[in-house]
């Protein structure tokens, strides 16, 4: 790390010194990493920073080494440093406070709240049921903080798979009535009258959990406004198979609009009918660009099929 950043760090957090702890994860695509930075004499022993080097060359894990998925690699890391420099602190919703973010050059530092130290150690491959309403709730307390805000120096329109930033999977797709469909499917879902900011990769590997069930969401590069049913369909394509998918899709969504009316005292009764109507266009949306994007993907499945199915035939019929 330069010795710039190192000053950022220290001037944020008034460390005397620091030292360069483990490396927590290489960024997609070698971007970079987020490392542990170990603190002297601070108020905290660590903080994580997220640093960001554009790649000598690119090797993207799936092949798809192109200028287009290098541009929207590089907006992704300028949304996360304007989400939290004017966004995050809206939040009622668990996440990392951000301490400082910098550049120089090509490179980008973001500092961030070590969430192992304030209690959130634990990182889940499988959940429980009490982990997914967790983490329903925090979708549900996150929607509720951004309902109705304009995305200024976010994506138009959040999630990494967004139709109009994905034009290589949708032309190598070989599902014919969903590509055909591809674009009512992405209007259905940008039309919605209710709209809110979404994580955008609200996956189970961006939670962390504390032993007392409580979490905190993390990676906040494709935050922008949508419905937030894309992020409740991808959370949950995320964690259970096609059978509980389909087993617990009325409980999930009972669920999460319960902790949204928690949130939302004097919400509209029309967000949740819309909502509801609009999840399994979610669910379609995200199938749409794992087919093209990787078509053997574990996640594609019987119950993604039969949902995209019945929303295609209801928007074209």
């Amino acid at each position: 790390m330069n010795e710039h950043f190192k000053s950022i760090i220290l001037q944020s957090t008034g460390a005397s010194g620091l030292s360069e702890g483990e490396i927590i994860q290489s960024l997609w695509s070698g971007y970079g990493k987020i490392q542990r930075i170990h603190l002297d004499q601070a108020d905290v022993s660590n903080v994580v920073v997220k640093h960001v080097q554009l790649p000598i060359s690119q090797h993207h894990p799936r092949g798809w080494n192109t200028d287009i998925g290098h541009q929207r690699k590089l907006r992704s890391y300028q949304v996360e440093t304007a989400w939290y420099q004017r966004y995050s602190e809206q939040s009622r919703a668990r996440l990392p406070q951000c301490l400082a973010v910098d550049s120089l050059g090509d490179e980008l530092l973001i500092v961030l709240e070590d969430l192992d130290e304030a209690g959130y150690t634990i990182r889940k491959g499988s959940v429980s049921w009490a982990d997914i309403e967790a983490c329903l709730e925090w979708l549900a307390s996150f929607h509720a903080s951004y309902l109705g805000q304009e995305p200024k120096g976010l994506w138009e329109i959040g999630t990494y798979w967004h139709l109009d930033t994905r034009p290589q999977e949708l032309s190598v797709l070989d599902d014919l009535p969903l590509k055909k469909a591809a674009h009512l499917i992405d209007k259905k879902l940008n039309s919605c009258q209710y709209k809110t900011f979404v994580h955008g990769d609200a996956k189970l590997a961006n939670f962390c959990f504390a032993p007392s069930g409580a979490v905190a969401g993390v990676d906040f590069q494709y935050v922008g406004g949508a419905c937030g049913m894309k992020d409740v369909a991808y959370f949950i394509g995320s964690c259970l198979d096609e059978r509980d998918c389909e087993r617990l899709e009325d409980q999930i969504l009972d669920t999460y609009f319960t902790h949204l009316q928690q949130a939302l005292p004097q919400e509209d009764q029309g967000l949740e009918s819309e909502w509801r109507s609009l999840y399994p266009v979610a669910w379609a949306d995200f199938h749409r660009f794992l087919k093209g994007w990787s078509p053997g993907h574990w996640k594609i499945n019987s119950y993604s099929e039969r949902i995209t199915r019945q929303v295609i035939h209801q928007l074209t019929h």
